[in-house]
């Protein structure tokens, strides 16, 4: 933490990843309880030498520096206090002549969580918002399964019959995809010898037992919910926006899956497919028909992601999927062992069941390790929404993957970056419309909008500096808005982006004046939408015409109104242009449009073949 981001917290409040504390002389006791709560979360700092007076914040200094510093990083060094060695990084700060002391707790990993206090593991916290809270028994289970290096779903089941705990129809299934998707590699004849050959049914002392991921996968009912006593998942079609939902209302369908995991699979995409839109296309050089929902490799990847990765533990929550008219929501219990900067790399990750992952990935059913999350993203992205959103709680151990059907790079924003008058290629315009709607964009941002790495992503980021659309805040890492583009964008409303916020006025006026404009960046008027008559200009515009066929085209007889209201604003936009600028009056004056223009209608027509991703039943 530098010294400017300090005096910036300092300004605010303390939050998950910051707690500040007097320790003037010494380090207080609760210092430790956050070293525990940062070590069990996310990691964070604690700052030394300030006061919290009722969330005001003042900076009084350490007074004893040597003997502060000293004694609290020895006593996490030694592992006598706390139930891990934590090894710290520590900075001095001075301001005003007093000395503030910087200490950076890192996250523990897996196997070393939770970390706790005085040899009693009762006494282990968790960070939520501003407060270091003591974990419940049932979040300090949760900890104590993850560090196990004997992972859940590969446990042994003693007590039940290798014979009779499967489901023949849900191995049937599973292996007649395993033998399509992997021709010739499946050598055993009967089920039981599949399922042993595989990993599911294991020797155990001396006699077959399955594992609990093989019981989770293909058990009977019986015998899945005596591992597992609540619903694998609830899935709900909810007829309405999100933000116009109570949970008092009703679902307009809804299907709790209580049975294995290959069929909660199988009743998943049933109901899916159900609700889904389904277009239909033919291939032109295969003729084969293509009716696949355009959303499908979403759905399943995300779905698949809630079944595999879930704790199946956790017998006091279930996993959930809730279909809303403008977003899908898949909520897990169970975080991932990851950072969502990590998910967005193509490296294999580690995850809660190997075995139950394995098993998916055989037959097809998920992307190959480490790229699940990626091609969520890339198909999302495909279809011209704005990026996922994922939420990975460590505190709560939970992880929501949110997908928003709201338009990235609508019209609108295109407008909207045609007036400013810059040129940006498809990559560099949707990371600009997505830091219009967000006031900025970070790294892993790029990195989930634009499909690349780190380096490219941020040459991307730097690209949009360069034109002056963007201003770093941390070098590489955060970038903002420049200050001429913030008083142009208000807040968004609900459901809408800032980026068309700004581009389309709640009224329905063509035009409005801009106060200030900044320099060689904006037009004297800015469109906050088209009228029809322009959409009409445009799509007559491929090639030049004259302002009586375009008027002609429109079904109206008021040269100069049309010419003022609908033309000028066009002209002005850069969206149509003049084939004789000089004299505008011209017998031979004709209007075309530009590349700008082109653009716009090429993306409106791209949008148009879509169609509607996904509607309601």
């Amino acid at each position: 933490m530098t010294r400017d981001e300090l005096i910036e917290r300092l300004r605010k409040f303390e939050w998950t990843d910051v707690e500040f504390k007097e320790a003037r002389r010494a380090a207080p006791r609760a210092a430790y309880e956050t070293v525990s709560a940062f070590a069990n979360t996310a990691g964070g700092w604690l700052v030394f030498g300030v006061h919290d007076e009722d969330g005001t914040l003042e900076i009084v200094g350490v007074l004893e520096v040597d003997k502060v510093q000293g004694e609290f990083l020895s006593t996490l060094r030694s592992g006598q206090k706390l139930s891990r060695r934590i090894r710290v990084s520590e900075s001095v700060i001075e301001e005003d002549g007093k000395i503030l002391l910087i200490f950076h707790v890192p996250e523990s990993s897996r196997g070393e969580k939770p970390v706790y206090l005085g040899g009693d593991i009762r006494r282990s916290f968790i960070r939520r918002g501003a407060c270091d809270e003591r974990c419940t028994p049932a979040e300090i289970e949760r900890f104590l399964r993850d560090a196990s290096e004997d992972r859940y779903d590969g446990q042994p089941l003693d007590g039940l019959d290798a014979e009779a705990f499967f489901d023949p129809a849900s191995v049937r299934w599973y292996r007649r995809v395993f033998d399509e998707r992997n021709p010739g590699k499946q050598q055993a004849a009967s089920d039981l010898e599949f399922l042993n050959e595989w990993g599911f049914v294991v020797e155990h002392g001396d006699r077959l037992v399955p594992t609990r991921g093989g019981v989770l996968l293909f058990g009977r009912p019986r015998y899945l919910r005596q591992l597992l006593p609540r619903p694998v998942v609830d899935c709900q079609f909810i007829d309405s926006h999100f933000n116009s939902w109570s949970p008092d209302r009703r679902w307009a369908d809804r299907v709790v899956a209580e049975e294995n995991l290959v069929q909660a699979w199988l009743v998943l995409a049933e109901r899916y497919l159900k609700h889904a839109k389904r277009p239909f296309s033919v291939d032109a050089a295969t003729l084969r028909r293509d009716d696949d929902p355009p959303d499908y490799i979403s759905f399943r990847e995300a779905a698949i992601n809630l079944l595999i990765h879930q704790d199946y533990g956790d017998h006091g929550r279930k996993a959930s999927i809730r279909f809303f008219r403008d977003r899908t929501l898949f909520w897990n219990p169970g975080d991932a062992f990851t950072t969502t900067d990590e998910l967005l790399d193509p490296t294999e990750k580690e995850v809660r069941n190997p075995a139950i992952v394995a098993a998916f990935r055989r037959i097809g059913l998920s992307e190959r390790a480490g790229t699940g999350v990626r091609a969520i993203f890339r198909s999302w992205q495909r279809l011209g929404h704005v990026p996922p959103v994922i939420e990975n709680d460590r505190a709560k151990k939970t992880f929501e993957l949110r997908l928003l059907r709201e338009e990235l790079l609508s019209e609108e924003q295109r407008l909207f970056q045609a007036q400013l008058g810059v040129r940006l290629d498809e990559t560099q315009a949707r990371l600009f419309a997505f830091a219009c709607r967000e006031g900025g964009a970070s790294l892993t941002d790029a990195k989930a909008i634009t499909g690349r790495n780190g380096p490219e992503a941020r040459r991307v980021l730097e690209s949009l500096v360069v034109q002056g659309l963007l201003q770093p805040l941390e070098e590489g890492v955060l970038y903002g808005l420049t200050e001429h583009l913030v008083g142009r964008l208000d807040a968004p409303e609900p459901g809408r982006s800032a980026g068309d916020q700004a581009a389309c006025a709640a009224d329905d006026l063509v035009t409005d004046q801009v106060g200030a404009p900044a320099p060689d960046l904006v037009t004297d008027h800015v469109i906050r939408r088209f009228t029809e008559h322009q959409r009409q200009i445009i799509d007559a515009c491929d090639v030049p015409r004259s302002l009586a066929e375009l008027m002609d085209r429109a079904g109206v007889t008021h040269r100069t109104f049309f010419r003022r209201k609908h033309v000028q604003p066009l002209l002005e936009a850069g969206i149509v242009r003049m084939t004789n600028p000089k004299n505008p009056p011209a017998a031979n004056q004709r209007y075309v449009l530009t590349e700008a223009g082109v653009e716009l209608k090429a993306a409106r027509i791209a949008k148009e073949g879509k169609g509607e991703t996904h509607e309601q039943g």
